[in-house]
């Protein structure tokens, strides 16, 4: 293992950490608003302390980089996002009011991951600068603080690569080892485009501009984190509480599929866009879904289908999208509902988006797979070719991804399992165990039981917290990026 190496990539992506944390301390100065005069302080204390130790780490891994090894490319993935999540948790423990270390690390994890989970009991009484950061941490997180490395810092080179795919769930295979950071700065470009276009859409229907870049920052990356103790329901009495909703679940909508395709888009690369299937499975699960729960809502509490669409489809984008949004309590919802929500929590979006989850294309996979297989069990000698999004997938590619799902099914039960023996004191059921893991893996944010979408998780144990953080993180770097770091061998010198 290359510590030097590790020094200095991790200590310049905590250097570019404090930065941005340092941006919303400016925020916080120029916001007429503010209702908290340490909140500056807390954020400029912590870009300090952060930069302080990334700069300390990059002294010590002074030298030339020409290529980031597979091993401890692998590392610095890892061990980046735990990294972003501890320093990141700084300004709400320096903060007023001031969290304690493992609530800190939970807010902060769960805004670099996506989440959207939250243990602040009341939201709106935070300052509007810790507000911020903790929307920038999303934005940040949604497309791969790490992507944003590549892009920038050209000299990763060739290793940039171990980076790129470790870090995010994009299919490599498209992309050559000579153009990842190219790949990596058009991705940027078409994510902050997509931003701006929903901050001026949202600033047009009469949101204030920290509203709307707050909720924008939050939905482009799926994330869900919302300055309102209400979330977007906050905004659901407005007259055009609708538009919206509609406005922000088609952003959801959009970045729950490959972020690659609107790369395709802007280059015209139209071939490419029709052998895309992934993303128009995607679509079609959540319209059929919010159809199905729409009708079933219209029937229980006799309002207009109009309206229970309305509903319906702002709840399955955002839980489909593993944003997280909430207008509405579903729990109250049919039990049939309840279901559909619980499989598109453990499905998630599409690969290569801001999405979470197990990805579409995984059970798309899955499905092939299983039709082969009844197939050859009178047909041997068939030859059953496989393609999802136009890549061809050999043998070795379906099995890995057969062993993915059924690892990721693993986890989850045995989370629940330890969350369920975490928790044993206070008595915690088994919905509110198995709802605070699909809220955590899949990176959704709300979940069932006590965890609910009027809930937070605020009431769990410091050691339950910091285990959900772990879960988090696992989810965001589909399980390998995580689980590596805890074999032995691969810290061993060369």
């Amino acid at each position: 293992m290359n510590f030097r190496i590790l020094a200095k990539i991790l200590g310049a992506l905590l250097v570019l950490e404090s930065l941005a944390m340092a941006v919303c301390g400016i925020f916080t100065i120029i916001d007429p608003l503010r209702h908290s005069e340490s909140s500056p302080q807390s954020l400029f204390y912590g870009a300090l302390i952060t930069a302080a130790v990334g700069g300390v780490m990059m002294v010590l891994g002074i030298g030339k980089i020409h290529k980031i090894p597979r091993r401890e490319g692998v590392v610095i993935v890892g061990m980046g996002w735990i990294l972003s999540g501890v320093f990141g948790g700084l300004p709400y423990v320096l903060g007023e009011p001031s969290m304690p270390p493992a609530d800190a690390l939970f807010e902060s994890v769960s805004g670099f991951t996506t989440t959207g989970s939250t243990v602040m009991t009341d939201i709106e009484s935070w300052p509007r600068g810790i507000l911020m950061w903790r929307s920038v941490t999303q934005w940040l997180g949604g497309l791969g603080i790490l992507v944003l490395f590549v892009a920038l810092l050209s000299y990763l080179g060739v290793g940039s690569k171990s980076l790129f795919r470790n870090e995010s769930s994009f299919q490599t295979g498209e992309v050559s080892t000579a153009r990842i950071r190219d790949t990596a700065l058009s991705l940027w470009k078409v994510y902050i485009s997509i931003t701006t276009l929903c901050i001026l859409g949202l600033k047009f229907m009469g949101l204030t501009w920290y509203n709307a870049i707050s909720h924008a920052f939050t939905a482009v990356s799926t994330g869900g984190f919302s300055p309102h103790n209400a979330s977007v329901g906050h905004y659901s009495d407005w007259g055009n509480g609708w538009l919206i909703e509609f406005w922000l679940s088609l952003f959801m909508l959009a970045c729950s599929v490959s972020f690659l395709i609107w790369v395709v888009i802007v280059k015209k690369r139209w071939k490419r866009l029709k052998s895309e299937e992934e993303g128009k499975w995607f679509s079609l699960v959540c319209l059929g879904s919010a159809f199905l729960i729409a009708f079933g809502l219209a029937h229980q509490n006799s309002e207009g289908y109009l309206e229970a669409l309305r509903h319906a489809w702002f709840i399955v984008v955002s839980i489909a999208s593993t944003t997280g949004f909430g207008t509405v309590d579903y729990e109250v919802w049919p039990s049939y509902a309840l279901i559909i929500l619980g499989i598109l929590m453990f499905l998630g979006g599409c690969s290569g988006s801001t999405a979470g989850g197990l990805k579409l294309s995984r059970l798309i996979v899955f499905l092939k797979t299983a039709r082969f297989e009844v197939v050859k069990a009178f047909r041997p000698n068939k030859v059953f070719p496989m393609q999802v999004n136009g890549n061809s997938l050999d043998p070795d590619a379906r099995s890995q991804i057969v062993i993915f799902m059924a690892l990721y099914s693993f986890i989850v039960m045995i989370s629940a399992l330890f969350m369920g023996m975490l928790e044993y004191s206070t008595g915690i059921d088994m919905e509110t165990s198995l709802g605070a893991v699909l809220a955590t893996l899949p990176n959704i944010g709300p979940g069932f039981g006590a965890v609910g979408p009027t809930d937070n998780f605020a009431h769990f144990m410091p050691a339950t917290k910091i285990f959900l953080c772990l879960l988090m993180i696992l989810g965001r770097l589909e399980l390998y990026a995580v689980l590596v770091l805890f074999i032995p061998s691969l810290w061993r010198k060369y």
